[in-house]
């Protein structure tokens, strides 16, 4: 009896531990998913910044051609 009962425990538990494992395997499915959705957000967020970037040396050649051409307005006293 004993025997019986414990050959019946160790399969429980080995089913147990079987079933486990595909969580398992799916949480590392949806952990991998999750990491490519990241790496796409960060490149199209590195992407924003580049542009920003971009912008903003444009605006500063704009800032410093108008301020060439107000020096060169200014009256000169």
């Amino acid at each position: 009896m004993r025997k019986t009962l414990a050959i019946a425990l160790m399969l429980t538990a080995s089913l147990g531990l079987a079933a486990c494992g595909k969580k398992s395997e799916d949480k590392a499915q949806d952990a991998n998913q999750h990491a490519e959705q990241a790496q796409q957000d960060m490149s199209k967020a590195q992407d924003k910044v580049n542009d920003a970037a971009k912008e903003n040396a444009e605006a500063a050649k704009d800032q410093a051609e108008s301020n060439e051409a107000a020096a060169k307005e200014a009256p000169k006293n």
